[in-house]
């Protein structure tokens, strides 16, 4: 199967790489301030999840194979010697998870923000009925919208960033960045069939917004992760995209957090994730 071209963005220095990938609405451009804080230290490589560039029209899903093999393949020509730092955010998180599952040698730390155990029995427990029914909306939604494309499907998946106050540009946000949710509601590209259980082998630094209807995480599934040497959690007074809602305490709390000398063996399994749910 043919891995998707990325264009790769490489700034920084450091003897560690940080592999940022963003999720629904986003592009490369989520990390713009991330990477001001950290190239200093680190190098910093982000790009733009494929079909996610709206200048290149695409008319078709990938496959979740094809964006693990795109993820896999940034690591390896950016880091062939040296397991990376993964940070994530939304689909990012989901696709990102699914790489360190497949590659666990690949990844010395990973920085998820705001999806953990999203799908899970206790995630869904804990969203109830309106959460649940909520989060379906917006996803087939913006499904719909894939389907649709052309200036229809646009503008609904334009209108539908603007009422989750997504940061990215209206200019820069297209249908064609739904087909996450076409590949889980409509089996698009062949579904994303039984993914692997998430159970982080590495050390985990937790990111999630306070202040959402719903979390993309359950309780149990914090407590246990920050029960575990090595990682942390970390709850903001934000929204869904923590790096832009509070920009310095997130930076500050990553750069404290991979500055402390950490065992990749400190951190033990957490509890699986289950049905992708960004």
């Amino acid at each position: 199967m043919p891995i998707p071209q990325v264009e790769i963005i490489e700034e920084g220095t450091g003897t560690d790489t940080i592999v940022m990938v963003h999720g629904w609405p986003d592009t490369h451009h989520l990390w713009d301030a991330q990477v001001a804080a950290f190239k200093g230290r680190y190098r910093c490589v982000r790009f733009t999840l494929p079909g996610f560039d709206i200048s290149r029209p695409i008319s078709r899903a990938y496959s979740l194979d094809e964006v693990i093999g795109a993820i896999a393949a940034v690591v390896d020509r950016v880091s062939p010697g040296r397991p990376v730092i993964l940070l994530v955010h939304d689909w990012g998180c989901f696709y990102g998870y699914q790489y360190l599952a497949r590659h666990p040698q690949r990844v010395q730390r990973l920085i998820g923000v705001d999806i953990g155990d999203a799908g899970s029995r206790a995630n869904l427990q804990e969203m109830g009925t309106k959460g649940k029914l909520g989060a379906m909306a917006y996803q087939l939604t913006l499904a719909s919208a894939w389907k649709l494309r052309g200036s229809v499907g646009d503008a609904i998946a334009r209108r539908t960033a603007k009422l989750f106050r997504a940061p990215a540009p209206q200019e820069r946000i297209g249908a064609q960045m739904g087909y996450p949710y076409a590949v889980q509601w409509f089996k698009e590209a062949g579904g994303f069939g039984r993914p692997k259980a998430f159970a982080p082998s590495c050390p985990m630094l937790f990111f999630y917004g306070e202040r959402k209807p719903f979390m993309f995480h359950s309780k149990a599934w914090l407590q246990k992760l920050a029960a575990q040497p090595g990682n942390r959690v970390v709850g903001l007074p934000t929204g869904h995209w923590v790096m832009v809602g509070r920009p310095a305490e997130f930076n500050a709390a990553v750069l404290e957090w991979l500055a402390a000398p950490v065992s990749a063996a400190a951190a033990g399994p957490a509890a699986a994730s289950h049905a992708p749910s960004p």
